[in-house]
């Protein structure tokens, strides 16, 4: 294969010790498209898995956790939430360079264009209200009840995480982003109260991390968990409705789409729908949504990093690390209400 960043014989020689299989062929394919942790298509025999790894070079404390990951994975495996298995874990990063996790392979449809490109408009709908409802199941676990009660800390939340990821901004040797230091100073000043709600937060939970159905409006997998910690579920939903609120050269969003024609929900009844299965909750805020927008933001700004560095796990990362200041921007009129919010 081309485009591994570990040794495929080294991958080989590990799989036959650890999953039995003396007669098994290896075939191993990288999947394009993440941004953060290297990621491939992993046949051993008939056995079909999927293997995410951490980069490689140098990255932030904390960042790209696989272990993380494997860690919610198999704490969900028995919910009705919808994870593919975990299958094995490795943190000696010998084997590969880094440490790494292997999970199954399924077979469905992933949407990388929020407008749903090739589908009915009644489809388009059935998938964005699958997706309301797939976020309503997460946080209705109880973390406790899983065995993530440790797995962040509790209080604060919207505190905590606008001081992390302000760091995380300010350790980065790029340019300075003047909306983002504008949002710096808006989100403390304008935080949602803090009423003790706590869920298990993904973290970036949006239409191209999940894996759907075949044919059925359906989600089948919940993807990407690096991001996952305890926190608060309404910055899962504020981040879940970022589409509504960046254009198509934004990461794919829907604004300024006839979504009416398209057959997607609006804003609000996207909302409403994830109400009704997480009743009681405090409403959407504008905060939380620029809050999420500010995470993206700084989300970018890590990605141009490493397409400097030359470890972007995705080919594309140098483009894409310009919409730091897009998000910022957006983050801005969401912000100061110089655009519709439907919470």
């Amino acid at each position: 294969m081309t485009g591994a960043d570990f040794d495929p014989a080294a991958l080989e020689a590990y799989l036959r010790a650890r999953l039995l299989a003396p007669g098994a062929a290896l075939m191993v394919e990288r999947i394009s498209g993440g941004q953060s942790c290297p990621t491939y298509f992993v046949d051993w025999g008939a056995r079909r898995m999927v293997l995410r790894k951490k980069p490689g070079g140098d990255i932030l404390p904390g960042a790209h956790a696989v272990e993380r990951e494997f860690r919610v994975l198999s704490a969900l495996e028995a919910t009705d939430v919808p994870v593919p298995v975990p299958i094995l874990l490795e943190e000696d990063d010998t084997v590969l360079g880094t440490p790494f996790y292997l999970m199954e392979r399924l077979d469905g449809r992933v949407f990388d264009d929020a407008a749903l490109p090739g589908l009915a408009p009644s489809e388009r709908g059935e998938i964005y209200l699958a997706m309301a409802d797939a976020l309503a199941r997460l946080h209705a676990v109880a973390p406790d009840a899983v065995g993530l009660g440790d797995f962040g800390r509790p209080g604060n939340y919207f505190e905590r995480q606008i001081a992390r990821w302000t760091r995380q901004y300010r350790a980065s040797p790029g340019r300075a982003i003047p909306a983002l230091e504008r949002l710096i100073e808006w989100l403390p000043e304008h935080m949602a109260p803090d009423d003790g709600d706590v869920a298990i937060a993904h973290g970036d939970f949006r239409i191209g991390n999940l894996m759907f159905h075949p044919t059925e409006p359906r989600v089948i997998a919940i993807l990407d968990w690096e991001l996952a910690t305890l926190g608060h579920p309404l910055a899962d939903l504020g981040f879940c409705v970022m589409p509504w609120h960046t254009d198509p050269g934004e990461y794919g969003g829907l604004l300024g789409l006839d979504r009416d024609a398209l057959g997607i929900p609006r804003e609000g009844a996207f909302i409403e729908r994830y109400f009704r299965g997480a009743a009681g909750r405090a409403p959407l805020q504008r905060f939380h949504v620029a809050f999420a927008l500010f995470r993206f933001a700084v989300i970018f700004v890590g990605i141009a990093d490493r397409a400097r560095a030359g470890n972007a796990a995705s080919a594309d990362a140098a483009r894409l690390g310009p919409l730091a200041e897009r998000f910022a921007v957006r983050a801005l009129e969401v912000a100061d209400g110089s655009q519709p919010f439907a919470g």
